[in-house]
């Protein structure tokens, strides 16, 4: 990033300074295609967010159909969308949006299974893959989402990345005319260092004894990745506990990080079918790049020592 300071200028600008910028910005973005073996287009952003309300407001599809545990920021996007029934048949004018890893349990959904299905039909998927980008691979879809601090990125640069650019109508600007605002060069070549460097403190083995060391607690739903962690108290309410590990020194969180401040019901528990009784004493745990072993152990130790 203190590279990309160094020679910022605006990549749009014609001037030596500009061509100079839109060169290492360029580099950015096929850096970041390699890292995460896309061979498609990449749209910087300022998030998943923008993303995600980048890919639901200027498709081409009319209509647009989501799972019922997609992040909050894909309902605030498209207030429209229609509850994915697997009943209701989807066509060439459709998108169906489905998140790779749910945020809130960890549970992997199967998209590239799911687009062996959808593709006949037509329809173009969409995949939110914010919690899984530079750690798993890139499930098959037409459009994918990511974000550069889930992965030991910056805040405040993220990308969609497209299949072809005539899934999108555009809107004129930066990014080949499907962005509005001046390209983010300091976090474009921040994102492309930390998807190539990929580095966990803890191996996956570490992430997954600390998970099986939960036992019952540990609320599970299908098959779930080893970095994020939904925990399930037999007696302590959600608020309780944020409050009780913060004192402690963890940072934990109940409901999606963007909503847990509300203090409201997990929307994504409920659409799960966790029952209120749990679903009020659960709350997320997530192993970050450079969360270390010995931290792992520590917050085990807080969590037997509550009652």
């Amino acid at each position: 990033m203190e590279e990309g300071f160094a020679l910022w200028a605006n990549p749009s600008s014609p001037h030596a300074e500009g061509r100079k910028a839109k060169q290492a910005l360029e580099d950015a973005r096929e850096r970041i295609k390699r890292a995460l073996g896309w061979d498609g287009e990449v749209i910087l952003t300022s998030g998943a967010s923008e993303a995600l309300a980048l890919a639901l407001g200027r498709s081409k599809a009319k209509r647009t159909v989501v799972s019922a545990i997609e992040h909050d920021a894909v309902f605030r996007a498209a207030p429209d969308a229609q509850i994915f029934d697997e009943e209701k048949p989807l066509d060439s004018e459709t998108m169906l949006c489905v998140q790779h890893v749910n945020s809130e349990t960890g549970t992997i959904n199967p998209v590239s299974q799911m687009a062996e299905t959808v593709r006949p039909t037509g329809a173009l998927i969409l995949s939110d893959c914010s919690q899984s980008a530079g750690k798993l691979g890139l499930p098959d879809a037409d459009m994918l989402v990511v974000s550069a601090h889930k992965f030991g990125g910056p805040i405040g640069i993220g990308a969609l990345l497209v299949r072809e650019f005539n899934l999108l109508e555009p809107m004129g600007g930066h990014e080949r005319g499907y962005r509005q605002g001046t390209e983010n060069l300091p976090g474009a070549i921040g994102m492309a260092a930390a998807l190539e460097a990929g580095e966990w403190a803890t191996t996956a083995e570490e992430r997954a004894t600390f998970a099986r060391g939960f036992g019952a607690h540990r609320l599970t739903i299908g098959e779930a990745v080893d970095y994020i962690v939904a925990l399930t108290h037999p007696t302590i309410s959600a608020q309780a506990l944020l409050i009780r590990l913060d004192a402690m020194g963890f940072a934990v969180s109940a409901g999606s990080a963007c909503s847990s401040g509300t203090l409201k019901k997990s929307r994504v528990l409920d659409a799960f079918g966790v029952a209120d009784d749990v679903a009020s004493r659960t709350i997320r745990v997530s192993i970050g790049w450079s969360t270390t072993a010995q931290e792992l152990e520590q917050f085990a130790e807080a969590w037997r020592s509550l009652s």
